[in-house]
């Protein structure tokens, strides 16, 4: 049975220094989450505070309803029903595929041991490497094997502590895709823990955004990339620039690409400057339009060009065009705004 998870105000640190700082999140059965940021801000942290290897001063975890760790208390790591799978993979070189999945099966007997790591290759798409060794699989191959290792005593919580950063950018993605697959199919509660954001965006449910040991925002992938709660965020997630615009009566922006309604209540009375957020698919490539800008930078991105584009007034947008539309550098081409969630901060 797939395990729920409750992180209330935890707080981690090694003697004076604060790791973690009043962190807070819940995960229902199923879920799949992701703590992304940067390195050092805390994220493996975190993920070895729930899995018991590290102590908490303050807060509590709660995994499926039993209080895990708070201050003065922690239950054993072996005691938590948590699979964890590594970054190296952690398998025995010795022990054939199936071995090494049948490890965590101490209490089963022969034939459910050997009916559980049959059902697990079917599922993560081992059938013929039953009596090969890791080094004779591929990278992606062996964190399958992990994978199935992990899951084989059906645990109540997955941690995945940047599993696919060993593997090249291809088979990152289409690894990540599948792990998830397989994760959704078994009901798995799970938290992977990266700093790629491509990842994060393709393999979670939910995100929670590390910076300096807090969660500075947690969120659908969809609402973090629209909707960032602070600037830093918007910093953070994806790419994009900012432009000056000037507040106008009924919740309207005026920048020099011209006027934008918004769908949320702007922080800032009319007649402040505030910074505008345009994400690079904002700017529409429109050959009919009257607004030019000029081809500034192009970076190559096989279906598509990002643009960075000078505006008449000096500014600079980035713009996401189809590969082929091919501009030479400072040629002017035509483009327009299409933004469907308005995102602005008052200007310090």
């Amino acid at each position: 049975m797939s395990g729920t998870l409750e992180i209330n105000h935890v707080t981690q640190s090694y003697g004076a220094r604060a790791v973690l700082s009043d962190i807070n999140f819940r995960l229902g059965s199923g879920t799949i989450a992701c703590l992304l940021g940067a390195s050092g801000c805390g994220k493996t942290t975190a993920l070895r505070c729930i899995a018991g290897f590290e102590r908490i001063v303050a807060g509590e975890i709660v995994i499926n309803g039993q209080v895990a760790s708070r201050a003065g208390y922690r239950l054993p790591p072996e005691a938590r029903r948590i699979g964890m799978v590594f970054q190296d993979y952690a398998l025995f070189p010795h022990l054939t595929v199936a071995r090494n999945i049948a490890f965590g099966l101490h209490g089963a007997d022969s034939a459910a041991r050997s009916a559980r790591v049959t059902e697990l290759l079917e599922i993560v798409g081992l059938n013929g490497a039953a009596n090969r060794y890791p080094q004779e699989l591929s990278g992606g191959q062996q964190q399958r094997v992990a994978l199935a290792r992990a899951l084989a005593p059906r645990p109540a919580l997955m941690l995945l502590d940047e599993p696919f950063s060993n593997l090249d950018v291809e088979m990152r993605e289409r690894l990540s895709i599948e792990v998830r697959d397989i994760l959704k199919s078994q009901n798995t509660t799970t938290i992977l823990v990266t700093h790629d954001q491509n990842e994060a965006f393709t393999f979670a449910d939910e995100i929670g955004i590390m910076l300096e040991g807090r969660i500075a925002q947690w969120a659908t992938p969809y609402a973090l990339y629209h909707e960032p709660a602070n600037r830093e965020i918007a910093e953070f997630i994806g790419r994009g620039v900012f432009l000056p615009g000037i507040v106008l009566e009924g919740n309207r922006v005026k920048l020099e690409l011209g006027e934008l309604p918004g769908d949320t209540p702007i922080q800032a009375p009319p007649g402040a400057t505030v910074d505008v957020l345009l994400r690079p698919d904002d700017i529409q490539h429109d050959d009919a339009s009257p607004m030019q800008a000029k081809v500034v930078t192009k970076a190559f991105r096989g279906a598509q060009f990002i643009y960075t584009l000078e505006l008449p007034g000096g500014g600079r947008v980035m713009s996401l065009v189809p590969s082929h539309h091919n501009h030479a550098i400072g040629e002017k081409i035509g483009i327009r705004l299409e933004i469907d969630h308005l995102v602005t901060f008052v200007r310090q």
